[in-house]
């Protein structure tokens, strides 16, 4: 049960680390509870998971309009556990993430209970105590964000060698290599949160991120070593320099080529890279 529960808020909040922390707390009280009123233990543990997740959802947004940057979810390692809970992998992708952030927090939960976790629409209502025709409507205006805000994305196995060939052209700094990579209108996020060096505005178009990677090339990839990793369900490179984690990479790709480059660098975000959520 725990493995969703952190699935739940996760997606809620793009933070492994706030997800945990809701988590905990939710098992705090359940320990405080009278077991025997509660009828549906699953349902009630899901409930208030979604419920506190929701709260906390609505004061980041306000933190997040003084981010430092771009900000972008925390990554999780998926290697043991590709669906982190759920009964699809859905709404976990980086993609999904970002465009979730755009919705308000209950339409975000509504769309995750039922594309993620497949929840009736009955008792999606109960757990965001709406009316039920309500409910399908928040998930049907979340689906359609999605769907108006992302090309179909490419196989995973296209995903994976498209990622391995713009790394090895950014580390060559090959100014037409990278061109031929990516989609006419990328763009490239780097998430340092001003803890870190890091672009600190989105980079867009063909040329200029071409331009901008190969500029940094022959000093940001000098002591790097790179391990390949599955975050959020999709191939991902983990940075090392020294021993230390110093960001996770990861592309979003369609048919036009890359149009989406997530760079990882903020260090409280790496930590769930670092030590794998345990189920």
């Amino acid at each position: 049960m725990r493995p969703r529960l952190f699935g739940i808020a996760y997606r809620i909040l793009g933070s492994a680390a706030e997800a945990e922390d809701i988590v905990q707390d939710v098992w705090l009280r359940w320990q405080a509870t009278n077991r025997e009123a509660v009828l549906d233990p699953p349902a009630f543990l899901a409930t208030a998971t979604t419920r506190l997740a929701i709260n906390l959802a609505q004061s980041a947004h306000s933190r997040r309009e003084t981010y430092v940057g771009p900000w972008l979810p925390e990554p999780v390692d998926t290697s043991t556990d590709p669906q982190l809970g759920a009964e699809r992998a859905e709404a976990l992708e980086f993609a999904i993430l970002l465009l979730l952030e755009k919705l308000s927090p209950t339409e975000r939960a509504a769309y995750v209970l039922r594309e993620a976790f497949d929840y009736p629409y009955r008792q999606i209502a109960e757990i965001l105590q709406l009316e039920e025709a309500n409910a399908r409507q928040l998930v049907t205006r979340a689906r359609q964000h999605i769907t108006d805000g992302r090309r179909t994305p490419v196989s995973s196995a296209e995903q994976r060698r498209l990622l391995e060939a713009f790394i090895a052209a950014a580390q060559r700094g090959d100014l037409t290599a990278l061109e031929r990579l990516f989609a006419s209108d990328v763009i490239s996020y780097s998430d340092g949160g001003g803890v870190v060096r890091a672009a600190r505005n989105p980079i867009a178009g063909r040329e200029r991120v071409a331009k901008f990677i190969s500029a940094v090339a022959s000093h940001f990839w000098s002591g790097v070593t790179l391990t390949w990793i599955q975050a959020n369900g999709q191939s991902s490179a983990l940075m090392a320099r020294h021993g230390a984690i110093v960001t996770v990479v990861t592309i979003g790709a369609s048919a036009q080529g890359i149009d989406q480059i997530l760079w990882m660098m903020r260090p409280s975000k790496l930590t769930a890279i670092s030590r794998p959520f345990e189920p």
